[in-house]
């Protein structure tokens, strides 16, 4: 049976130099010193090649670095290339090492299954992807004062939610996401018509650890008001454990790892922008999109 279901982690690490202009060839110790970069790919695997430990992904555009294309990728751990099939939809950590050649071995490690393809390994569960129009529940949380939120207490107004679990160690998810709310929540201040209209939400999908108390903290840290803040605009919240599968499910959230160790967690990346209406605006899967467009989108929303 597969060991990797919906919404897995493959933790991953490498030892070839590839340049993907002229293909590979063995590192060497005389190799000129080189910086490594790191960008956020979404896409579907189109073949695998299980001998070589590649997989061929069809991706989007990955800003900074490479248009949208089709392309082979060695995996940092080589092993895992059992948990991955043909159709499966995938997010990954892409890390690219940078010389005066230019961009060397292109590898994938913190790989997340958030759609498998194979009949015989789909789960129970099924993961609904964001779009445009769609109605969102009425899910219901507890939020950073202990009180508790429902979605639709936010109709209305335009609503901005992003997920995170505060424990998160890798700077360019939950942090990233966390610093990007702050500055929107900045940024809307300064408008005093779309700061009425307008509210923030990020939702824990860590519960047991991200309690009222845990997440007030959190949240005052990152407003920077610290205990002065009154969430009067930004709310930090998380559903009951008997809520979050079907939260995960309905925002396409894929999370695995164990909570007692927060650094074996891994997950995928969801921000969706939710209309007066109740109803999906945009679904934003990756940690790509930018503060002032977003900040754009809601403004025009809310008018």
């Amino acid at each position: 049976m597969r060991s990797v279901l919906r919404g897995v982690a493959l933790g991953l690490t490498f030892s070839l130099s590839c340049n993907i202009f002229s293909g590979c060839k063995a590192a060497s110790k005389e190799a000129p010193k080189s910086t490594q970069k790191t960008y956020h790919l979404r896409g579907r695997i189109v073949s695998v090649d299980s001998a070589g430990g590649r997989v061929m992904v069809q991706h989007g555009a990955i800003p900074g670095y490479m248009d949208a294309m089709t392309m082979s990728y060695r995996l940092v751990e080589p092993g895992t290339i059992s948990e991955l099939h043909v159709g499966d939809t995938i997010t990954a950590r892409l890390v690219v090492d940078q010389d005066a050649a230019g961009p060397l071995d292109p590898r994938l490690d913190q790989i997340v299954v958030v759609m498998q393809a194979r009949p015989d390994t789909k789960p129970s569960a099924n993961y609904h992807v964001p779009q445009p129009g769609d109605a969102v529940p009425d899910f219901h949380l507890l939020n950073q004062s202990g009180k508790a939120i429902q979605l639709a207490q936010f109709r209305g107004r335009v609503l901005l939610l992003t997920f995170i679990y505060t424990r998160c160690p890798i700077a360019d998810f939950c942090p990233r996401m966390s610093s990007n709310f702050a500055e929107i929540d900045k940024d809307l201040q300064a408008d005093k018509r779309a700061y009425a209209k307008t509210h923030l939400l990020s939702v824990s999908f860590d519960p047991k650890y991200d309690t009222p108390a845990v997440l007030r903290s959190y949240g005052g840290a990152h407003t920077g008001r610290f205990t002065d803040e009154d969430f009067a605009h930004w709310d930090f919240a998380a559903p009951s454990l008997a809520d979050l599968s079907k939260l995960e499910q309905y925002f396409d959230v894929g999370v695995t790892g164990d909570t007692k160790d927060p650094s074996t967690i891994m997950h995928s990346l969801s921000t969706v922008l939710i209309g007066k209406d109740g109803k999906v605006i945009a679904w934003f899967p990756t940690n790509d999109w930018k503060v002032d467009d977003v900040v754009a989108q809601m403004k025009k929303a809310a008018a």
